[in-house]
């Protein structure tokens, strides 16, 4: 079967790459002076552990139970006394929540797209500090192997957050099932569609139960860790899989947060440069089989 697929434009959608969620400039140098205070802060007290001998701690927050890819960067850190401790979450609206409020030092869960919006929305004050992957949407049934197959008043599952279900709407546009309003740009609602000949059901459930609602729905668009996590390839079991193009400006690159105030943290600058390395893009590689595209390779 040979899928069509979706071209994402790298045009820069939102104001991205390596920006916080703060705004004026009154903010920004108030939270610098704080990051600078903060990193300076973390630093002496990472060196003065470090002398002591004893482990530094570093707590990541992540999305779902498939995290291979964090082992060489477990296995490194070791290495100079650093514990990466992964705290697994079992919703998207969580890590940030965490984050925020000091309960974990770091996130990598999310694209710059839902990143953006969860900050504007809940007043988060945290900064990108470094890009990890893309992890292409997916279309999955149970039930038929081809869009084609899909019927007059099917119900179709999608994520329910903003920027996900936006961007599973440009891929059912794509997919030739709806058309929606130009004008909506990446992150369209319902409200917005245009067309829907087939009169689907489009339901709008939590990203994490989509790939559960398979054997009720005539489809599902799962997002890619959500359908590695229940065992499927993305390659090899989506009925219609998007495409993306690397880079910067892409509002789907994956990434790692930290709270602003740490930002120019250096030891979390080492879990980035840690990650971004050939040993992590084997891995991804070999366990994924294309569900995830290192950015730096």
């Amino acid at each position: 079967m040979k899928k069509r697929i979706l071209a994402l434009s790298t045009a820069a959608v939102l104001a991205l790459s390596l920006t916080a969620c703060g705004s004026s400039q009154k903010t920004e140098e108030t939270t610098a002076a704080a990051a600078d205070t903060t990193a300076a802060g973390s630093e002496a007290a990472a060196d003065t552990t470090a002398a002591s001998g004893e482990k530094t701690v570093i707590k990541l927050g992540v999305v779902g139970e498939n995290n291979e890819q964090w082992q060489p960067v477990i296995e490194k850190l070791a290495e100079e006394n650093i514990d990466l401790e992964l705290v697994k979450f079992a919703d998207y609206p969580l890590p940030n929540r965490a984050l925020n409020d000091g309960e974990i030092d770091l996130n990598s869960f999310q694209h710059i797209a839902y990143f953006e919006d969860d900050c504007k929305n809940n007043g988060y004050d945290l900064s990108i500090i470094g890009e990890t992957i893309i992890a292409p949407l997916g279309l999955y049934s149970n039930k038929i192997k081809d869009v084609s197959e899909i019927k007059d008043g099917d119900i179709i599952a999608i994520p329910n957050d903003a920027t996900n279900g936006g961007r599973a709407l440009k891929l059912l546009e794509s997919a030739g099932l709806i058309k929606v309003d130009p004008e909506a740009g990446y992150t369209p609602t319902k409200k917005d569609i245009t067309e829907n000949p087939l009169n689907l059901d489009i339901k709008e459930v939590e990203a994490a139960n989509t790939a559960s609602l398979l054997p009720d729905v005539a489809a599902a668009v799962i997002n890619g860790g959500h359908a590695v996590d229940n065992g499927l390839n993305p390659e090899k079991d989506s009925i219609f899989l998007e495409s993306v193009e690397e880079g910067s400006d892409n509002p789907y690159v994956n990434i790692i947060v930290a709270r602003t105030a740490d930002k120019d943290n250096e030891l979390y600058k080492k879990v980035v440069d840690y990650f971004r390395t050939p040993e992590v893009a084997k891995v991804i590689e070999e366990t994924y089989k294309g569900a995830y595209i290192p950015t730096w390779e």
